[in-house]
């Protein structure tokens, strides 16, 4: 497995690994994540985390004894603010999170963002934990590159993925990590004190993913693609404010123009979330879960389209008939 993941490191992602040595396979991504953690920071270090964040990342440096810090995404592209980054580093600060594709928002980072990250990595000495599970899910031209594919940002970043969202093996608990050797022994040593090992059998199950064909991944991404559009399409028709994603399977979306025209249900984001199961049959994620401050998600509802066609065909006409009902309301 550590053989076949190192190649496609190598072949898909860039990255300049050259040892089996380099790469672990780990209980998912969090799996990753937390021996990460564990290895490269002390209680009390800092870590950034850019916002709206993915919760499982920041709920795990509260538990583990870190501390995050937020530097807010700007405008409806999601942009970073450099000079936000640097004002938000301290003495105590160690490393930067960046999930790309985002989740929630679908934001995938441009090379000239990624070029200007590690600049500031460089100069501030900090680690870069990227998440990277839904590499092959990008849209509209949109290219995936990694940090660590980047010249000198091999040397202080640690990638990791998941073969479950790619395999749709969800539930499998696989994922994988690569950064330089040294890293990597240590990390094996947390990961064989918290988990021992991904289980072996799975293990097996999944090398047989990898003698998949390159159309699969082209067709992968072509049908969500096409999700992406028909519920999109229907969010919008629903009165939904947002930006279609750049990547990952997830709408981060704004239903303030309900709001603002008096649709009851509509008050803040747990509200809504209700409303939208009891009108629809739809269950959302409320807004609150991907800020510091629950304020900033008042009027956000993070959706999923990872969906079979007959499910998700039944929900875009369930928004279509919601928003009807409440354009003849208003």
């Amino acid at each position: 497995m550590r053989q076949r993941t190192l190649r496609k490191f190598q072949t898909f992602n860039r990255i300049p690994c050259s040892s089996e040595e380099e790469v672990m396979i780990t209980n998912g991504s969090t799996g990753a994540f937390v021996a990460a953690c564990l290895t490269l920071l002390e209680p009390g270090d800092e870590v950034i985390q850019f916002e709206p964040f993915y919760g499982y990342h920041v709920q795990l440096l509260k538990v583990l004894g870190f501390k995050p810090k937020f530097v807010p995404l700007r405008g409806r592209s999601w942009e970073v603010d450099f000079d936000a980054l640097r004002a938000a580093i301290g003495p105590r600060t160690k490393a930067v999170v960046v999930t790309n594709p985002g989740n929630p928002n679908g934001k995938v980072w441009q090379e000239a963002e990624l070029k200007q990250l590690l600049r500031v990595l460089q100069e501030h000495d900090l680690w870069a934990f990227t998440d990277e599970v839904y590499e092959f899910m990008t849209y509209d031209g949109n290219r995936h590159l990694s940090l660590a594919a980047l010249p000198s940002g091999w040397e202080r970043t640690v990638t990791m993925s998941s073969f479950s969202k790619t395999y749709n093996m969800t539930g499998w608990r696989l994922g994988s990590a690569v950064a330089p050797a040294h890293i990597i022994e240590k990390m094996g040593l947390i990961n064989d004190l918290i988990y021992i090992c991904p289980p072996t059998p799975l293990q097996h199950g999944l090398a047989q993913a990898f003698d998949l064909p390159e159309s699969y991944f082209t067709q992968l991404a072509a049908d969500y693609d096409r999700k992406r559009s028909l519920f999109c399409e229907a969010l919008s028709e629903a009165g939904f404010d947002f930006d279609p994603p750049q990547g990952a399977y997830y709408v981060f979306a704004s239903f303030e123009p309900l709001h603002r025209a008096g649709i009851a249900g509509f008050e803040n984001d747990e509200a809504a979330c209700h409303t939208l199961i009891r009108e629809t049959g739809i269950g959302t994620v409320p807004g609150r879960s991907f800020f510091s401050d629950p304020a900033q998600g008042r009027f956000w509802l993070r959706f999923c389209y990872a969906k079979e066609y007959p499910v998700l065909e039944r929900a875009c006409t369930a928004l279509r008939n919601f928003g009807q009902r409440c354009r003849l309301k208003s």
